[in-house]
C-alpha cells in the first residue's frame, strides 16, 4: 500500500511544477526575444545597409487592372532551381547533361532569348502591360550536402555574384522590351546558411535572400522594376482577378511518390493540403507556383499547380537516386487573361534538342502487311 501524502510533499509537489512552467516559460519567452532580435536584424539590413524599406512594398496596381479581353493577357514566368555553382559530370549521367558556371550564363542567356522570342514572335497581340517575373529559389545550389562542398564549382559567394550580375542584366533586357516588370521572390531550401533545413527564421538564413535585397538596391530608382520579397515562404498575389500563391515546393506538407508516377502523386496532395490551409487565412489561390521538383508541369483542371523545371537539368542525384526519367533543362512560361485566366502555357528548352537530317515535310508509313 502506498504511503499517503503529507500537506508538506502535496506543497513540495506543487512548487516543483511551478519551477518547471516558470523554467518552461522562461525558456519561450527567450525564444521569442531571439525571434524578435532575428527580425529587427533582418529589418536593420535592409533599412541600414541597403537603404530599403524595411519590408517591399505590395504589388503593383497594373498587374491586378483588368484588360481588354482581346487582349493576349499579362505574360508570366518563373525562374527557379538555377543550381548555380553546381558541377554536372557528363559521364556521370549517361551523358545526356553538363552543368558548371560557364553553362549557367549559356543557359541563362538562352532564357531571356527565348521568353523574349515566344512573347513577341509566337503571339498575335503583343501590347503587355508588363512582366510577372516570379523567383521560386534554389538560385543556388549552396554546400548543404557534403558531395556538394567537395565538387561546386567554386564557392558560394562566387557563384552568387555571377548570378547576380546576369540577373540584373535579364531584368534590364526585360524591363526595356516589356516596360515594366514585376518580380514576387521567394527562397528555396538550396539556398540556406544551415546544414539542417529550419522552420525559424527560413527566409532571413537564405542567401537568396539577402541576393533579392541586393537585386532591389540595384534597381531602387528604377521605376520600372518592382520587388515582393515577403518574411515568409510564400508569396500571394493577383494577375488580372487571377490568385497565385508561390513557393518553392520543398514544403508542401507531404511525402512519397513512386516508379510510376512519380512527383505526381505529392504535388497533387501537396496542392489540397496548401489550398485548404490558405483558404482558411483568407488567401484562396486559384493557381499554385512551385519549382523544387525539377520536372516541368503545366497547370490543368485536375491539378491547379504550375510546376517549373530546372536550370541545371538532369544530375547524378537525379539519375542515380531517384532513377527518374530523364528531363531537358525548361522553365514555365504562360499568359494570364482577365476572361480566361491561365492560357498559352510554355514549356521555355534551355539547351538545343538533336535534330535528325531534313526529308520532305511529312512522311509515313505506308506498309499494308
Amino acid at each position: 500500500m502506498a504511503p499517503t501524502k503529507t500537506d508538506k510533499d502535496r506543497l513540495r509537489d506543487a512548487e516543483e511544477i511551478i519551477r518547471q512552467k516558470q523554467a518552461r516559460l522562461t525558456l519561450v519567452e527567450r525564444e521569442i526575444k531571439l525571434i524578435q532580435r532575428d527580425n529587427d536584424a533582418a529589418a536593420k539590413i535592409r533599412r541600414e545597409i541597403y537603404d530599403l524599406k524595411e519590408t517591399t512594398a505590395e504589388p503593383p496596381v497594373w498587374i491586378s487592372r483588368l484588360r481588354d479581353p482581346k487582349s493576349s493577357g499579362v505574360p508570366c514566368a518563373i525562374l527557379s532551381d538555377v543550381h548555380m555553382g553546381e558541377r554536372v559530370d557528363r559521364n556521370q549521367v549517361g551523358g545526356v547533361n553538363i552543368f558548371n558556371r560557364p553553362v549557367g550564363k549559356r543557359r541563362l542567356h538562352s532564357w531571356a532569348e527565348v521568353l523574349l522570342d515566344l512573347s513577341y514572335n509566337h503571339m498575335v497581340n503583343t501590347d503587355y502591360p508588363g512582366l510577372v517575373l516570379a523567383f521560386g529559389g534554389d538560385m543556388i545550389t549552396g554546400n548543404i550536402h557534403d558531395e556538394l562542398r567537395e565538387t561546386n564549382d567554386g564557392p558560394v559567394q562566387l557563384a552568387l555574384l555571377e548570378l547576380q550580375e546576369h540577373l540584373i542584366a535579364a531584368i534590364t533586357l526585360l524591363a526595356d522590351k516589356f516596360g515594366r516588370v514585376f518580380l514576387p521572390c521567394v527562397v528555396g531550401n538550396h539556398g540556406r546558411e544551415t546544414l539542417k533545413k529550419r522552420a525559424k527564421n527560413r527566409v532571413y538564413t537564405s542567401y537568396e535572400w539577402n541576393l533579392y535585397c541586393q537585386l532591389e538596391l540595384y534597381f531602387k530608382n528604377d521605376k520600372r522594376v518592382q520587388f515582393f520579397i515577403p518574411e515568409e515562404t510564400d508569396a500571394y498575389f493577383t494577375v488580372q482577378g487571377h490568385r497565385y500563391l508561390l513557393t518553392h515546393g520543398d514544403d508542401l506538407g507531404v511525402k512519397g511518390g513512386d516508379g510510376i508516377i512519380g512527383a505526381l502523386g505529392p504535388i497533387a496532395r501537396g496542392t489540397m493540403k496548401v489550398g485548404n490551409q490558405q483558404k482558411q487565412i483568407g488567401r484562396d489561390f486559384d493557381t499554385l507556383l512551385i519549382g523544387h521538383y525539377h520536372t516541368y508541369l503545366p497547370r490543368s483542371e485536375a491539378a491547379h499547380v504550375i510546376v517549373n523545371g530546372c536550370v541545371v537539368g538532369y544530375n547524378e542525384f537525379a539519375h542515380i537516386t531517384l532513377r527518374v526519367p530523364y528531363s531537358r533543362p525548361t522553365q514555365a512560361l504562360w499568359f494570364t487573361h482577365p476572361r480566361y485566366g491561365v492560357t498559352c502555357q510554355w514549356p521555355m528548352y534551355l539547351d538545343k534538342l538533336p535534330r535528325p537530317k531534313a526529308t520532305d515535310w511529312v512522311t509515313w508509313n505506308d506498309r499494308r502487311d
